[in-house]
């Protein structure tokens, strides 16, 4: 596997003093002995790390159950499953729909389904053969709200098409001893896969949240591992110069001291979902105590490169990105690192190389890479709304500044106080020299017509204002960059979208449903960002018409209809 290749260009200075402190330091061999004197004095701090280091021994742990994941792989193949649907979030979740992506599913293997959100629509969607459906219930902790919802509506359609025993048709992946661990037991599930509890959820895709849903794919994990061991081997190197992991995060940390936190992300078509995972892992791992590295990926083909960035280059055998953002990339002589994956099946290596260099930017940017301790917040904002909703059947929503096509617009307190007297269609006009945009949608993901025109929207802001954009779906975004935009340095500015679904969905046993759950997340995030200070407006839709959207963003961008 080659080592990275880095050409700090203008952080020549900053990218040198990186790797002299991480050479004095050893800090390969320190990482990989899990020496905890390196990362900080606080013994505090130092506990949280040690129990976050189990990642280090991922492959050492999963390359002797590789028999029995194809074993159960064969399993279910044999017992009938038309599909496999993964129910989870953030961490249990992205590795494998990337993975889905990238490496596809071979044949004769059931059709493998992701569903990471509690849109009603996409709820419907991925549960629409629920009766011959295999479904994988993946969290860290076993307690996270979404896939425990989504879990309960899998029971009752399962019950509905007459499998007396719905267990029988569950698989688990957790910790040792959690809710989820228990309750698989108790109801008997197919199987139940207990994970090592000192691996981080983002950190977790070379670990059983990542190789049981590989296996059920039908990747061949016996060459996916080797490939990643060479990673491996690669990135115990003592010097900086040779290790593609810490290089890489070198660069990342060197860019984000130095004015250029925008790591920008230029992959192959491909590739283009593996930007989803580093998104997650980077921002959640880095967006902390005011910095973080703000990852850039699946901008449009138009966007501005300025005096922010870094850039990665992935590449492929005869497949790279875009061969005009390529040549915007050297024309504005952005510090780059060229990444280059021999074959597809190097997903495995490239998870390895971006976790050694995730943990590596965050010693260097003197933080802990492995905890995340702004995401509680907004799923406490949530939890009061959908307390609020239990007493009064209503959501509390903030009195609109404006209103758009029946469209309401709230403006965050930050944005009211940086920009005073400025009209909520103006908003765009918060974004100044340096600061990134943040489309962040409570919509079907899957939904062909939303893409489109949130991918047009957030090409319009690219273009109007030329600053890095970024994207995300709620609730997904929550458990990956939603640590960064509250956590992370205050130059990011954010549109929350919501819209009133056209046919709600109750959740079995709880008073509130899909679609409450869904509108009180938005709402909770938005409450989060303006807490903390940041600039956020939020747009509810009264019904789920994209030319509604497309109105308020006309409005936004000054755009006459």
């Amino acid at each position: 596997m080659d080592a990275s290749l880095i050409d700090p260009g203008s952080l020549l200075a900053a990218y040198t003093g990186a790797t002299a402190r991480l050479e004095q330091l050893h800090f390969s061999q320190a990482l990989w002995e899990r020496r905890l004197d390196v990362w900080t004095s606080d013994d505090e701090v130092r506990k949280k790390i040690a129990n976050r280091l189990g990642w280090l021994g991922a492959l050492d742990f999963v390359e002797p159950l590789v028999g029995r994941l194809a074993t159960f792989a064969a399993a279910v193949r044999a017992d009938g499953f038309t599909e496999v649907v993964l129910l989870g979030m953030g961490g249990s979740s992205l590795a494998p729909e990337v993975m889905r992506q990238v490496l596809g599913v071979a044949p004769g293997f059931p059709r493998f389904r992701m569903l990471d959100s509690v849109d009603p629509d996409a709820v419907r969607q991925a549960m629409g053969n629920a009766a011959t459906s295999l479904f994988v219930l993946a969290s860290k902790s076993g307690s996270t709200i979404e896939p425990n919802v989504m879990a309960a509506e899998a029971r009752r359609r399962l019950l509905a098409a007459g499998h007396a025993e719905p267990g029988a048709r569950f698989v688990a992946i957790t910790d040792e001893g959690t809710a989820l661990h228990r309750r698989a037991i108790d109801e008997r599930f197919r199987d139940v896969f207990v994970n090592p509890s000192d691996i981080g959820g983002r950190y977790s895709a070379l670990s059983l949240f990542g190789m049981v849903p590989a296996a059920l794919m039908g990747v061949d994990l016996a060459q996916f591992l080797r490939l990643a061991r060479a990673m491996e081997s690669a990135c115990r190197s003592g010097s900086v110069a040779t290790n593609p992991g810490v290089a890489l995060g070198a660069l990342m940390a060197a860019g984000s001291l130095n004015g250029r936190d925008k790591l920008t992300l230029l992959l192959p078509e491909r590739l283009r979902s593996f930007g989803l995972w580093v998104e997650q892992l980077v921002a959640e791992s880095t967006g902390k105590q005011g910095k973080g590295v703000v990852p850039i990926t699946g901008e449009p083909a138009s966007a501005h490169f300025g005096d922010d960035r870094v850039a990665v280059v992935v590449t492929l055998p005869d497949d790279q990105a875009d061969a005009g953002m390529l040549a915007r990339v050297r024309a504005a002589a952005l510090p780059t690192a060229t990444l280059s994956m021999p074959e597809v099946a190097g997903l495995g290596a490239e998870f390895l190389r971006w976790e050694v260099a995730t943990a590596t930017a965050g010693l260097l940017l003197g933080i802990n890479p492995f905890d995340e301790p702004n995401v509680q917040q907004a799923k406490d904002a949530t939890r009061a709304l959908l307390d609020v909703y239990e007493q009064q059947h209503r959501l509390p929503t903030p009195e609109p500044a404006a209103s758009v096509s029946g469209a309401r617009l709230t403006v965050s307190r930050a944005a009211e106080s940086h920009r005073p007297g400025i009209a909520a269609t103006d908003f765009l006009q918060q974004i100044g020299d340096g600061d990134y945009f943040c489309l962040l949608a409570y919509l079907p993901p899957d939904e062909e017509v939303w893409a489109s025109a949130l991918a047009a929207l957030r090409e319009g802001v690219s273009t109007a204002c030329g600053c890095a954009t970024m994207f995300g779906y709620g609730p997904r975004y929550l458990h990956s960059t939603g640590q960064l935009h509250k956590g992370g340095a205050n130059n990011g500015v954010f549109v929350v979208v919501t819209a009133d679904p056209t046919e709600d969905l109750p959740i079995p046993d709880q008073p509130f449903s899909f679609g409450i759950l869904e509108l009180a997340q938005g709402l909770g995030d938005f409450q989060s960002l303006d807490r903390t200070n940041r600039r956020a407006l939020h747009v509810h839709l009264p019904r789920r018409d994209p030319a509604s959207l497309q109105a308020v963003w006309n409005a936004l961008l000054g755009v006459r209809s």
